[in-house]
C-alpha cells in the first residue's frame, strides 16, 4: 500500500494581511501533478491522507472551498482514494457535511463517534484499515463517552486509541491511524503551531500511538519523524517567519505486506521565499539585499540604536514584498526591566526623569554622552531664569 500523508493546508488563512490563496493553490496543483505521476507509475498512490487544519477558519470563505472541493476531485482522478480528517482550525460539522456532498472514493472523517469504523482499502496484499481521528477538543468530547475520566488531550487521545485497538483486535490486516496533536518528542522550534498549549498538559505520550502500522499526525507545520511509524507531514506552505527555514512537502509512505514501513520525503516548490535580514536599516537597504531578496517575503530587524523614520515604508520602496520589521537595538540593557512608571518615581531629579523618558522610547537606551551635556546645560539655564523671577 502506497500512501502520500499531507495535513494543515490551512486554506484561506493569510501571511500579515496578505491572502495565501493563490500560492496555495499553486502548491497544491504540484501536489496533484506528483500524485498523477506517481500513479501513471508501476507503483501508484493507493491513498491520500489529509491530517487535519484542511481550513484555517471554522467559518471559510467560498474560494476555500472551491479550493478544496478541486483539489480533492483532482487528486481522486489520478486514481488514488482520498481521506481527510478534521483540526482545530476546521469545524468538524461544516466539513463533515462535505462529505455528502462527495463522489465515492473521497472520505471526510470528523464524527468522534465513527472513530472505532475504519475506511477499509484492499490492495494485492490484502486490506488496510484507516482510522481518522478529528481532533479532540476533551471539554466537547466528553459528552460521548461519560464513563472515561477525558481532561486532557492525552486523556482524550488515549481513548479515541483505545477504540482503535479495540476494533483491530477483531480484523485482519494492516492499519494506519490519522490524528491532529501534540505529541511528545516534537522538537521545539521558533514559530511553533500557535496553539500549541504551554505547559504540557495537552502533549500526547508517543507510547499512545501504539497499534497501528503507521500514524499520519497533523498540527506541526514542520516535518517531524517522532519513529520511523509515527510521522508529522507539516504544512505545504510557510504560514510564518518562524518557519523559513523548514522544507515544505509530503511523505510517501509504504506498507508492505507484512506492515514493515518506509517512507521518503517529497519536497514542493515555495512560491516566494521567506528570509529574515538583520542589521543596521541602511545595512539591510544596501543594493546587494535587494539584488538577492526583492522578489522574497522579507522580516527586517534592524538594529540602529533610535528608533528610525517610516522604516516600513523605506523597506517596501525597495522589498515590495516586505511583510514585517522589528527594531531590536544592538546592545539593548538585558538587566531586568522594570516599567516607565517604576522608573519615574524612582527618580529624584529632572536629568533622572528625563533620563528615564529616554530608555523608555529608545528601548533602554538613555541619553548619550552629547545630549547628557545639552540637557544639563538646559536644566541649569532653567534654574537660574527661575531665580530671577
Amino acid at each position: 500500500m502506497r500512501i502520500l500523508h499531507t495535513s494543515d493546508w490551512h486554506i484561506g488563512r493569510t501571511f500579515h494581511g496578505n491572502s495565501t490563496m493563490d500560492a496555495l493553490a499553486d502548491v497544491l496543483s504540484a501536489l496533484v501533478r506528483q500524485v498523477a505521476e506517481l500513479s501513471a507509475s508501476e507503483n501508484p498512490v493507493d491513498v491520500v491522507i489529509i491530517a487535519g487544519d484542511v481550513f484555517d477558519s471554522a467559518t471559510p470563505a467560498g474560494p476555500a472551498y472551491t479550493l478544496l472541493g478541486n483539489t480533492l476531485v483532482a487528486l481522486h482522478e489520478t486514481g488514488a482514494r482520498v481521506i481527510v480528517t478534521s483540526g482545530n482550525h476546521d469545524s468538524a460539522a461544516r466539513l463533515g457535511f462535505q462529505a455528502q456532498l462527495l463522489r465515492d472514493g473521497i472520505h471526510v472523517m470528523t464524527d468522534p463517534l465513527a472513530i472505532g469504523r475504519p475506511v477499509t482499502i484492499d490492495d494485492a496484499d490484502g486490506p488496510v484499515h484507516f482510522y481518522g481521528i478529528p481532533y479532540l477538543e476533551p471539554a466537547i468530547v466528553r459528552q460521548h463517552w461519560p464513563e472515561a475520566t477525558l481532561r486532557t488531550q492525552a486523556q482524550t487521545m488515549a481513548h479515541a486509541m483505545g477504540l482503535v485497538r479495540a476494533d483491530l483486535a477483531s480484523r485482519a490486516g494492516r492499519s494506519v491511524a490519522i490524528a491532529h496533536c501534540f505529541a511528545a518528542g516534537v522538537e521545539a522550534t521558533d514559530g511553533l503551531e500557535r496553539e500549541v498549549r504551554q505547559g504540557g498538559l495537552d502533549v500526547v505520550p508517543l507510547n499512545v500511538f501504539d497499534g497501528p502500522d503507521y500514524v499520519a499526525l497533523g498540527h506541526i507545520h514542520g516535518r517531524q519523524t517522532l519513529s520511523e511509524r509515527v510521522r508529522y507531514a507539516g504544512a505545504p506552505l510557510h504560514y510564518s517567519f518562524g518557519e523559513q527555514h523548514k522544507e515544505r512537502g509530503s511523505w510517501l509512505v509504504d506498507i508492505d505486506r507484512v506492515g514493515a514501513v518506509s517512507a521518503q520525503w517529497l519536497a514542493l516548490p515555495v512560491p516566494r521565499r521567506l528570509v529574515t535580514l538583520t542589521g543596521a536599516l541602511d545595512e539591510i537597504l544596501s543594493a546587494e539585499n535587494v539584488a538577492a531578496h526583492a522578489d522574497d517575503w522579507v522580516c527586517a530587524v534592524y538594529t540602529d540604536t533610535l528608533p528610525q523614520a517610516e522604516p516600513m515604508r523605506r523597506l517596501k520602496e525597495r522589498f515590495p514584498y516586505c511583510a514585517m520589521v522589528q527594531h531590536a537595538p544592538v546592545g539593548a540593557a538585558e538587566t531586568e526591566e522594570r516599567s516607565y512608571s517604576d522608573r519615574l518615581k524612582t527618580a529624584v531629579t529632572d536629568t533622572e526623569r528625563i533620563e528615564a523618558f529616554l530608555e523608555h522610547v529608545r528601548a533602554g537606551h538613555g541619553a548619550s554622552e552629547r545630549e547628557s551635556e545639552l540637557i544639563d546645560e538646559i536644566l541649569d539655564e532653567r534654574v537660574a531664569a527661575e531665580a530671577l523671577v
